[in-house]
């Protein structure tokens, strides 16, 4: 077993909405992801965090360590979108994403807001069908290129 590693026990896991974050460890999250390229500036990080509209850890209590992420991307009013979740390799399927998003869709209706939608990665559809969301039919997520 690894160091970190949840193999046969769930860990004890907190939740923290948060306005700053250690920067290494979100780059870690971010790189676990896949969506890290090494010609990004580390130093936009915290502007990624204060600039969303709720930013979510989860930390594993026992090593302090963030073991997961998830934001949301909203006017703070009306439509609110999740991005950027993800649970480190060794912690998947310990329920902490779902936790992440659980808690994000709280953190939004809180502010009034209903309306949540996510582009979803090839694949992880059913994780996010499981948690409440529906494919939005004849629409089309589309990329400025």
């Amino acid at each position: 077993m690894t160091e970190g590693s949840t193999q046969g026990r769930r860990p004890a896991i907190a939740l923290y909405a948060v306005t700053e974050w250690d920067t290494e460890e979100i780059v870690h999250l971010y790189r676990e992801a896949g969506w890290w390229d090494e010609n990004y500036d580390a130093g936009n990080i915290p502007a990624i965090i204060l600039g969303s509209h709720r930013f979510v850890v989860a930390v594993d209590e026992r090593t302090g360590s963030a073991v997961g992420m998830g934001r949301t991307i909203s006017d703070g009013v009306s439509d609110a979108y999740i991005q950027d979740l993800v649970v480190l390799r060794q912690y998947r399927r310990c329920r902490i994403g779902v936790e992440i998003v659980r808690h994000l869709i709280d953190l939004c209706a809180e502010d009034g807001i209903g309306w949540i939608g996510l582009i979803a990665e090839p694949g992880s559809d059913p994780f996010y069908e499981r948690i409440g969301f529906q494919p939005m039919i004849q629409y089309i997520p589309m990329l400025y290129k």
